[in-house]
């Protein structure tokens, strides 16, 4: 609506300039013309201009250049001009036939001969070239209009395609996360029914923030972060005393920054399932931190590769993981993961750059931005 007013107010600001100029022009050079006698002669061929504008803007235009009619469309167009035209070519001569003797009058008063009046063909000819212009430009507006609501259609339908994507990610994230939380409670129902019991009043916690804030495009990342903590503590209940887990979150605290959900979370997740050994000594090292609107997640663990028969890594968590990046943090993120040159350690960097609309929220809240070391493919 406010682009449709200020188009309204641009088309009357014009035809207002078009239909004063030639009287402000008329009456600077020296001639004698009343403000009626122009809008009763003067003003015709301007109006003409107005005609032949609008006939095109609301009707050929749409009905026939827009229809793929281009030869119906040009075939009315000439016709049209060619009508206004000799319907002005005619004002133009009764005019004259009616000014005619008050002029000659003047002349003769003045004793001296009335000048040469140019050829009527001549105008003729330039009101049809002018409104060939004014047909013209009434094709170029259109078209700019036309233009602008088909990229606003595209980019709407490029927007709800993006959220249906990621909605569907979400989707599929949530039993991800489910399943391999699951598998850790069940591996301990067998040798600690205790820790088991805390472990699904964890996982009710966890669920909470998965059903509700997972539906939102961001969060306060204090939200995020507690997330994290909980669900690392879960994890934590069933290690062995070999693995070390080392956590930190350098956040500044009331930080106001937002950050998209669960994004982390199949890093963290992958951390657990691949750097641990049974046999061997073990390490997870987790670190959050937060500076001028960007996250670094750092997540280093010792490398244990599976053999070529252990299939319980699919890639799906880290596939999402990229899918989801390239939909809410395109051109702003930088992720680098791989295995460190003595081939004992698992490292996956994530930096991502928060949007600037993002970043000031009503709540205080933590951290933005990230940078994620993670760990083995799942």
């Amino acid at each position: 609506m406010r682009f449709r007013r200020s188009e309204i107010f641009l088309h009357l600001l014009c035809w207002a300039v078009v239909l004063t100029f030639p009287f402000i022009m008329m009456t600077r050079s020296g001639f004698e013309v009343s403000l009626t006698q122009y809008l009763r002669h003067g003003s015709i061929v301007p109006l003409s201009f107005f005609f032949v504008f609008y006939i095109n803007y609301f009707v050929l235009i749409p009905r026939y250049l827009f229809g793929r009619q281009t030869k119906k469309f040009l075939l009315l167009n000439v016709l049209l001009i060619v009508l206004v035209a000799g319907f002005n070519y005619e004002l133009q001569i009764m005019n004259d036939e009616l000014t005619k003797p008050i002029q000659n009058s003047k002349f003769i008063i003045q004793n001296s001969p009335p000048p040469p009046r140019p050829p009527r063909l001549i105008f003729f000819f330039r009101d049809l070239f002018t409104m060939v212009l004014t047909v013209g430009l009434s094709v170029a507006i259109r078209l700019s209009s036309r233009w602008s609501q088909i990229e606003n259609a595209r980019r709407e339908a490029e927007r709800a395609r993006t959220e249906a994507e990621l909605t569907n990610l979400r989707s599929q994230l949530n039993p991800h996360f489910l399943l391999n939380t699951l598998n850790n409670i069940y591996a301990l129902i067998a040798f600690d029914a205790d820790k088991a019991q805390t472990a699904v009043q964890e996982l009710s916690r966890l669920l909470r923030h998965v059903l509700y804030d997972n539906r939102q495009a961001t969060v306060p990342i204090e939200k995020e972060m507690d997330f994290m903590r909980n669900y690392i503590e879960l994890m934590r209940i069933r290690l062995a005393p070999n693995v070390q887990v080392e956590t930190q979150f350098d956040i500044p605290s009331g930080s106001r920054t937002q950050i998209a959900p669960l994004i982390f979370i199949s890093l963290i997740e992958n951390a657990f399932k691949h750097g641990i050994s049974p046999t061997r000594p073990s390490y997870i090292h987790i670190r959050f931190s937060e500076s001028q609107g960007s996250v670094e997640c750092d997540i280093r663990n010792s490398y244990h590769p599976k053999s070529t028969s252990d299939k319980s890594g699919s890639g799906i968590g880290l596939e999402q993981v990229r899918k989801r990046l390239e939909l809410t943090y395109p051109g702003r993120y930088e992720w680098k993961h791989g295995v460190s040159e003595d081939g004992k350690e698992y490292y996956s960097v994530l930096k991502t750059q928060q949007s600037p609309k993002t970043l000031p929220q009503p709540l205080p809240r933590e951290g933005s931005g990230c940078a994620v070391k993670a760990n083995h493919k799942s």
